[in-house]
């Protein structure tokens, strides 16, 4: 995990930070997952559930907003400049 932290600290680009965001997230929803096996703790399994939704939701909407820098009209398209003579 120490790794990937580092890959989101550094980059070298905003997609590479992004997908070692995802992949912490994914590494926890294991770890969380693994302790409540480990400890006889099923209700563990609904925390690490909803962790990995939020992080799915959170990995989409990040990358939407990069893509069209608005999250909240799927329609929208950026202005594109007319050249000038």
């Amino acid at each position: 995990m120490l790794l990937v932290l580092i890959r989101l600290i550094k980059g070298p680009t905003l997609y590479d930070r992004v997908l070692a965001g995802n992949a912490f997230g994914t590494h926890t929803v294991l770890l969380i997952g693994v302790v409540g096996f480990l400890t006889g703790r099923p209700d563990f399994l609904d925390i690490a559930l909803l962790y990995a939704l939020i992080n799915f939701v959170g990995t989409i909407a990040i990358l939407k907003f990069f893509r069209y820098r608005a999250i909240g009209d799927a329609l929208w398209t950026p202005k594109q400049e007319e050249p000038k003579e």
